[in-house]
């Protein structure tokens, strides 16, 4: 990420470096370095309170996208004294059940998802009756200045839908099949007809149950196998990457797959040419930025965005760029 300093405050780096120079040559890195130790054992840089931040998201069970998000709101809450709660339900009602408690608790700070955004509305309303601070992530970047959030953080799925559209009409493909695994999910609508709107071919939708990968499996491939047309599929997660190259194995297509969202497989399998490319909208920095701009808001009342979307993606991900990739997906940050 691109980072500005003004003239100004070059001027005051330099000045504060002269002066610690004439001190000691070695104080004021000692300080970093103890600043970076402390942070790498987990321990907070900052002496604010040590205020509670509930993340509530619509992740079902065992969905790695949303570990990685909990790895960049893990080590902000670390750094920021941040006393983080985590939970989950793909289910909205269940969702937004979350969200209700989190307010009895009376945390400091909500961060939450809104991918079915109408049965979320009410919740975020009462934490914000309450006076507690909302940012919503990921998903809902249309209603979350409606619903009174500070700010949004993540991509803008239109855009991402649309910048996939180009790449395939770059790569000469013709019909398209965009698998939605989870009904009813306003972004997974939105990718799909980003990608309708740009593609200068057509694009199918195939909805599937994004919780049974052997039935996700059986439609592409059922699919595949009934159009010989269709020469790429989009997953709209990385866990249904590989799922879809089984299924074009299995049905003996020539199909390209492609996917929205990173992980260590879907990395492997762009550097090996098994994936043509991938959508990443950098999880780990929706994490870690939700948690951080909380902490601003409650520290020093900043808000980021001006009333738009924060965002974080797309960045379109290819062969070229996969080595590089891949360490960090090793690690659960990409």
């Amino acid at each position: 990420m691109a980072r500005f300093r003004t003239w100004v405050g070059t001027a005051v780096a330099v000045a504060l470096g002269v002066t610690l120079a004439g001190c000691s040559s070695t104080g004021g890195k000692r300080a970093e370095d103890a600043r970076s130790a402390a942070a790498a054992q987990g321990r907070a840089a900052v002496n604010t309170p040590r205020w509670t931040f509930a993340m509530i998201t619509h992740s079902g069970d065992g969905d790695t996208f949303w570990d990685i998000v909990q790895s960049g709101a893990k080590q902000a809450a670390r750094k920021d004294n941040i006393n983080f709660l985590y939970s989950h339900d793909d289910e909205a009602q269940q969702q937004a059940q979350l969200v209700d408690a989190a307010v009895d608790k009376k945390v400091d700070g909500i961060i939450v998802t809104l991918a079915k955004p109408d049965a979320l509305r009410a919740a975020v309303a009462r934490a914000e009756k309450a006076g507690i601070p909302v940012i919503t992530v990921n998903s809902g970047s249309e209603e979350s200045k409606a619903f009174g959030a500070l700010t949004h953080i993540g991509q803008d799925e239109t855009v991402a839908g649309q910048a996939v559209g180009d790449e395939l009409n770059r790569r000469g493909r013709k019909r398209v099949l965009c698998v939605l695994h989870e009904q009813g999910n306003v972004g997974h609508e939105q990718r799909c007809a980003g990608v309708a709107k740009t593609f200068h071919g057509e694009v199918e939708n195939l909805y599937v149950n994004g919780t049974n990968m052997p039935d996700v499996q059986s439609s592409i491939e059922a699919k595949l196998q009934a159009d010989r047309s269709v020469d790429a599929v989009v997953t709209l997660g990385a866990p249904y990457a590989d799922t879809a190259v089984q299924a074009r194995t299995d049905a003996g297509s020539r199909a390209e797959v492609d996917t929205f969202d990173l992980n260590a497989k879907v990395a492997a399998e762009l550097k090996d040419g098994t994936l043509g490319f991938a959508v990443d909208q950098q999880p780990y920095l929706q994490g870690y930025q939700a948690v951080d701009l909380l902490w601003l808001y409650k520290y020093n009342g900043d808000v980021l965005g001006g009333g738009r979307p924060v965002l974080t993606g797309p960045q379109i991900v290819t062969k070229d760029q996969a080595a590089e990739l891949a360490r960090y997906t090793e690690r659960g940050t990409r």
